[in-house]
């Protein structure tokens, strides 16, 4: 398997907070890896180190073998990393279309015509072509959220942060954003964050547990889901109740 990311000895304290913990794990082409934890475990404050909005006391963030511990964020996408947020980020006054314009031209570094021909490429692959001229702000929620990860894609990274972007949505919109993940999961690297089990599930190859910035536990779905570990510190369980 092709190596895209490779954590090793991140650290991060906020003062008495740490939101990293000498943690170590690799990603590969074509793997997505769940990441799940209690609130303030650290989740967030991960991808903001791997693309560089805070900068860590220790340990170092490579992508593609390239050292990027020390690089500043637009440095970053242009070399691979794209996010979507919880809360969508869209232009909200341009069109669906143009969003996705700005993304390529500014993320990806296309131009032109190769810039449109990929807009329109994401626009298909995301299931937004039918509404490429409709304007980002007055979009529904599972649009916006499309659009969101969309935004991310269009900037043709290697790796994909995904900040719980399926929160908010029905079930039935779920699966629908889960469809569109998967579809595009095969030529990148994820690392996705969600509190809604079954999505994790149905993408993820692995699980990671984070608890005070610490790996506690990084393997497959199921086992992690139904491990004691999670049940005692993410579903808030005392070793009583799972015995």
């Amino acid at each position: 398997m092709v190596e895209v990311l490779r954590v090793a000895g991140l650290c991060k304290n906020f003062g008495v907070i740490r939101v990293a913990d000498d943690l170590d794990f690799e990603l590969a082409l074509g793997e997505c890896l769940g990441v799940i934890g209690p609130n303030g475990a650290g989740k967030s404050s991960v991808l903001n180190l791997i693309v560089g909005l805070i900068k860590p006391d220790a340990g170092s963030i490579t992508l593609d073998g390239i050292d990027i511990t020390e690089l500043l964020p637009h440095r970053r996408v242009r070399l691979g990393i794209g996010r979507a947020f919880q809360i969508p980020q869209p232009f909200p006054h341009l069109s669906v279309y143009e969003n996705l314009l700005v993304a390529a031209t500014y993320g990806g570094g296309l131009h032109g015509a190769a810039a449109a021909d990929w807009a329109m490429d994401v626009l298909c692959r995301t299931s937004l072509a039918g509404k490429a001229d409709r304007i980002a702000g007055a979009l529904p929620l599972i649009d916006r959220k499309r659009l969101e990860f969309a935004k991310a894609l269009a900037s043709k990274p290697r790796l994909i942060l995904l900040d719980e972007i399926a929160a908010g949505l029905t079930e039935p919109e779920v699966e629908r954003l889960i469809e569109v993940i998967a579809g595009v999961k095969a030529d990148h690297a994820m690392i996705w964050i969600e509190h809604i089990p079954h999505a994790l599930r149905a993408v993820a190859d692995r699980i990671l547990v984070l608890n005070f910035g610490r790996k506690v536990l990084d393997g497959p779905p199921g086992e992690v889901m139904e491990s004691r570990t999670v049940k005692e510190i993410y579903m808030g369980l005392t070793a009583d109740d799972v015995a």
